[in-house]
């Protein structure tokens, strides 16, 4: 075997974790990554990725079927679920081979397996057992190292995280899914409910009903979106139910009666009243938990919350030499949060001056329709954190982009600190908006004002005008409305 030696191995080849390993690399660092099934992790191969391609042929699907709107008319259109899946996989399929090209090109070494910590430094990496879907063990691809013995001065743990199972919503792959199977569907269900109203679960509302199921979402709390901003989280449920979405917030599942080919939910409100809702499917989408199960971590005494690792704002644990970046590090558990906290964590251990990480300046993104976008504080967290705030508000309907592209209905919303002119939070609901919103986490990163962002000049017509439009309105000079 060659040398097994490293100054860095990553555990785990998601978002997080390849990224962290290019960067080290590029730092001269000696870099390998152990990986158990796919490179490019939950996210690239289950999440993320594939999630999107689906979004994607749902809103041509639904563009399709209101053509008239646009002087076009269209007939005996239809689609093939079969088809719409095997295009989601072959996006994920490219990007995956290409997440290898990248870590190959870095000269970063792949080793094939599940890693163990045995001290610190140490590590024990034995084959696959089964693959994330439960089938068989995932085959050593050509160029992997394989199991054995490893080395290294820094460990980075990045194995990411799986979805949360609730007592008596168990998942059984046939009638109850989670995120895989709602992603593969043989065929396409009549009808589904989806437990959860957060990123994912609204996602796979919106795909579902877009593409003709009926769809109930069951949400614990008050709110559907419940990190968003109370205004946009309403109105996107307005939109929602618009399209035809049952939503019952503050309601919970207690109950799951198995039929043959269906499902018998029964949903208790807030004042304990119950009744019952049948459909085909379940989608639990109540949230994920980090994968910190049978890697060592307890015989090294690395510091677990919650089901995640506890790190500082450079990924280092409370044992020296080990690290921990992405979903198993804790929330925000978003993809790109991970990346940025691989190239944070790697150049904090090879010595450069990084900066910590800072959360509130994380992106949130919700690829529904209409999408929601969101960053920094909402109105209410603001207040509660002591600000005295002006928030300005611009409506789609008002920009002609907007109107142009037959997508009327939104709103921009910024919050500022009303005394230092600070920009705390932008929140989006609209066509695009997940595009757009990183204008404003620029703008936070800079710690730019209003000022500044009042004497910036944006193009037209386009929808990001309307941010620049929200801002003017914070402080009554608002033009178009």
């Amino acid at each position: 075997m060659a040398n097994t030696t490293y100054d860095v191995i990553v555990i785990g080849g998601g978002p997080g974790g390849y990224v962290a390993a290019i960067r080290a690399a590029q730092l001269g660092l000696k870099t390998a990554v152990v990986e158990r099934e796919h490179l490019g992790g939950i996210c690239l191969n289950w999440g993320c990725i594939p999630t999107k391609a689906l979004l994607r042929s749902a809103e041509v699907y639904g563009h399709m079927s209101h053509a008239d709107n646009y002087g076009l008319w269209a007939k005996d259109f239809g689609f093939d679920i079969k088809k719409v899946v095997e295009r989601s996989r072959g996006v994920s399929k490219q990007l995956n081979g290409g997440v290898g090209h990248l870590l190959k090109k870095n000269k970063v070494d792949v080793i094939w397996g599940e890693a163990t910590l045995t001290a610190p430094g140490k590590l024990s990496v034995k084959a696959p057992s089964k693959s994330a879907m439960g089938g068989k063990p995932v085959e050593q691809p050509k160029g992997a190292l394989g199991p054995g013995d490893y080395a290294a001065k820094n460990v980075i743990v990045a194995t990411g995280a799986r979805p949360r199972v609730l007592p008596g919503l168990e998942p059984d792959g046939k009638l109850v899914w989670t995120y895989f199977e709602a992603m593969v569907p043989p065929a396409m269900p009549k009808s589904l409910l989806v437990v959860g109203s957060g990123a994912i679960g609204i996602e796979f509302a919106s795909f579902y009903r877009t593409m003709g199921a009926e769809v109930t979402v069951v949400e614990v709390m008050d709110q559907i979106l419940p990190v968003e901003d109370a205004e946009i989280a309403a109105l996107a449920r307005k939109r929602f139910e618009k399209q035809g979405i049952s939503i019952r917030t503050s309601a919970k599942v207690t109950k799951l009666d198995k039929g043959k080919d269906s499902v018998t939910v029964t949903i208790e409100d807030a004042k304990g009243k119950t009744d019952t809702v049948t459909v085909d499917r379940v989608i639990s989408a109540v949230g994920v938990v980090g994968n910190v199960e049978n890697l060592g971590l307890e015989k090294l005494g690395v510091k677990t919350e919650r089901g995640c690792i506890v790190t500082d704002g450079y990924g280092r644990t409370n044992v020296k030499g080990v690290h921990a970046i992405g979903d198993v590090a804790g929330p925000p558990m978003l993809a790109h949060k991970a990346e940025h906290e691989g190239v944070i964590c790697v150049e904090k251990i090879a010595g450069r001056d990084a900066h910590p990480m800072k959360k509130e300046l994380i992106p949130g993104c919700t690829y529904c329709h209409p999408q929601v976008a969101s960053v920094g504080l909402t109105e209410k967290k603001a207040k509660e954190a002591g600000h005295e705030v002006r928030v300005g508000r611009f409506p789609f309907v008002g920009n002609g982009k907007a109107i142009a592209l037959g997508e009327p209905e939104g709103l921009v919303k910024t919050v500022f600190d009303a005394k230092t002119g600070q920009l705390l939070g932008a929140h989006m609901i609209g066509a695009e908006v997940t595009e757009l919103i990183q204008g404003y986490v620029v703008a936070m990163n800079l710690e730019t004002t209003e000022e500044e962002l009042m004497h910036t000049v944006f193009p037209h017509p386009t929808l990001s005008e309307m941010m620049h439009e929200s801002v003017l309105d914070a402080y009554g000079r608002v033009i178009h409305m």
